[in-house]
């Protein structure tokens, strides 16, 4: 079994809405991407990714997708010009060996993270799903089998204007079998809260992510009110690279801070692990992997740092490579849902995933689980 093609597909898709809400320019000029302050990232009206075909010389075909929501042609071009050159003629079984080959290849220039790492978990996920097919076993069997049947989600994001409407939408949730919402947040410690007691007031576990956006001396502002509101997490408070601020943080607060989305490696987790700065782990196995996300588990769990993966606005395919990581982990509390994009995720596949707002199911066919339908693929652009 031999790989013999590598094929990306870039990906721009509509949606029936624009991820997180209705999108707040920084500028009213019309272009591809755009800022949303008070939250510093590029965002796009589209879904953006980049899904990866690697085809094996018996016709075997396995799919990965990189989390790649602007730009993905740059992640393509890695993967074509620099991954697809040594994957040709190997044995996709191989996936481990596979892996320490194609990190190798930019790692003492720098590369093991950014574009270079999110090409790398695409390749990866496809090796991981062409594994599956040829043993006729689900990814998780591969990882050493399953904790869970189904994985406990959180709804993420309250995307609408108003505290009262974002309560209204807390209790739609509800109806439908969700108990915990993530609120997407940084806007001010004083509106943050408001937010924050209008959606609990629904009887809604509730957790905030501030997008990166406060200093030290307001995160402790926010955590302490949190603490005495008895929050579930504090997602991302402080800026990315502030290992030591988001140790003094962590320290200070019962609210349990969470990080990982702009991590990639083992190494990168094991500083931060290390350093107490994270009371919760949230590899994105579009930009880690599945090989890198158990690695990563693992020495979160040396750290007795439970791991609750974060998944944004990436399809179908890393949907389920991250469902099948959620269940093979044993200190796995919960997997986000993103009900905005999960139609979309939906649509690039011939059955859908199931399950969403309280649980997803994990699959149980070969590889994934997932096919990809090429016709709607191609033609949904």
């Amino acid at each position: 079994m031999k790989i013999v093609d590598v094929t990306t597909f870039p990906l721009k898709l509509r949606g029936d809405d624009v991820y997180l809400g209705a999108a707040t320019r920084e500028n009213p000029e019309k272009s591809d991407y755009y800022t949303r302050p008070p939250w510093r990232s590029l965002y796009s009206d589209r879904y953006e990714t980049l899904l990866v075909r690697i085809t094996c010389d018996d016709g075997t075909e396995g799919w990965g997708e990189a989390l790649a929501p602007v730009g993905p042609e740059i992640v393509q071009a890695i993967v074509d010009r620099l991954l697809t050159p040594a994957l040709l003629k190997q044995d996709p079984r191989r996936v481990r060996p596979l892996w320490t080959r194609l990190t190798g290849l930019m790692r003492e220039r720098g590369h093991l993270v950014g574009h270079q790492a999110d090409a790398l978990a695409a390749v990866d996920i496809a090796l991981w799903d062409l594994a599956g097919k040829a043993a006729g076993l689900p990814v998780h069997a591969l990882l050493g089998g399953a904790y869970r049947d189904t994985v406990p989600t959180y709804v993420s994001g309250l995307p609408v204007a108003t505290d009262p409407e974002r309560a209204d939408l807390a209790r739609n949730w509800i109806a439908q079998g969700a108990t915990s919402v993530k609120l997407h947040l940084g806007r001010g410690v004083e509106e943050d809260l408001a937010t924050f007691d209008a959606v609990a007031a629904t009887g809604m576990r509730v957790a905030v992510d501030a997008h990166w956006a406060y200093d030290l001396a307001d995160a402790l502002r926010l955590g302490k009110a949190l603490d005495a509101r008895g929050a579930w997490f504090l997602e991302a408070p402080l800026a990315p690279e502030d290992v030591d601020g988001h140790h003094e943080l962590a320290a200070a607060l019962v609210t349990p801070v969470a990080v990982g989305e702009t991590l990639r490696s083992r190494f990168e987790f094991k500083l931060w692990l290390q350093e107490r700065a994270l009371d919760v782990a949230q590899p994105d196995v579009g930009r880690t992997g599945i090989t890198e996300a158990m690695a990563i588990a693992e020495i979160a769990s040396v750290h007795h740092v439970p791991v609750a993966p974060h998944h944004s606005v990436g399809l179908g395919v890393v949907l389920a490579a991250g469902i099948h990581v959620a269940a093979a982990i044993e200190a796995m509390p919960v997997f986000e849902f993103q009900p905005g994009p999960f139609p979309v995720a939906n649509r690039i596949l011939t059955r859908p995933l199931t399950g969403g707002p309280g649980s997803f199911h994990v699959p149980t066919a070969p590889g994934l689980g997932v096919e990809v339908d090429i016709t709607a693929l191609l033609e949904d652009q």
